[in-house]
């Protein structure tokens, strides 16, 4: 009893001294990250230079290039509400933050090995992880790390936004509002619900955006989109009412 007992407290010794030393060295190959006024200036530098590479292409004319800090309060709610209900996290604004121990286990058992744990924090790992790879963070350990950084002082609606802004899509079109144009040739701000569902199919998880841009398969865009608005009825994110009138409209590009 008593060596299994020192076996024990021999390897939370070893993991006290190897986990740290793992995540400083890590973190050590990464971007400077520790503020969000960092954060800005890389994706701007990233961003903008994707557009800029096209401006005399195939993006838009006369359009500023300028990547603006995203503001979570800018972006319709019912496009806010359509991407957490497909992500898995209805809920992800009605519960709190995940920090602490509950957060470092979430990200360790996530890296160590694979393991999902359920919860809205798994949504947090998914916005924190993938804004690290639009910050240029290659591999699975890197970008683990990275979220913890990130996580350290961004807010759940500000991860929410700035993975919304950096979504890629193709070539120059960067973030949900240049998608917007590309798919509508309308501002974000101008979209229906119904037409919100639509560009919400061309986001994470689903990848339909050549199917929205092309318009092929109107039947099935339609179809996969009244199932986005049935589920945001279902979670009690809209009324049913408004769900069933944004079910009634015809694809946005056969009109």
């Amino acid at each position: 009893m008593k060596i299994l007992i020192w076996l024990v407290l021999f390897l939370i010794a070893v993991a006290g001294i190897v986990l740290p030393s793992i995540y400083f060295h890590t973190a050590s190959k990464l971007p400077q990250m520790d503020s969000e006024f960092e954060v800005e200036l890389l994706l701007r530098n990233s961003i903008e230079g994707q557009r800029k590479s096209l401006e005399a292409g195939t993006f838009e004319k006369g359009r500023s290039i300028t990547y603006k800090r995203p503001e979570f309060e800018r972006l319709p709610k019912d496009l806010v509400a359509l991407y957490i209900a497909q992500l898995g996290c209805p809920t992800y604004f009605q519960t709190r933050r995940e920090d602490g121990p509950k957060w470092a286990w979430r990200l360790f058992s996530y890296a160590a090995f694979d393991t999902q744990l359920p919860g809205d924090g798994a949504c947090e790992r998914i916005l924190a992880m993938r804004l690290a790879g639009a910050l240029g963070v290659d591999g699975k350990l890197e970008r683990v790390v990275a979220a913890y950084r990130l996580h350290t002082f961004l807010q759940k609606d500000q991860l929410l936004a700035y993975d919304l802004s950096t979504l890629y899509f193709e070539k120059g079109i960067l973030g949900v509002e240049d998608a917007a144009r590309k798919v509508f040739d309308r501002e974000l701000s101008t979209l229906q619900l119904a037409e919100l569902a639509e560009l919400a199919l061309a986001l994470p998880p689903h990848g339909m955006y050549s199917t929205a841009v092309q318009c092929r398969n109107a039947s099935l865009i339609r179809q996969n989109r009244d199932v986005l608005l049935m589920d945001l009825a279902t979670f009690k994110l809209v009324t049913e009412e408004r769900s069933r009138s944004a079910m009634a409209q015809p694809v946005a590009c056969q009109r």
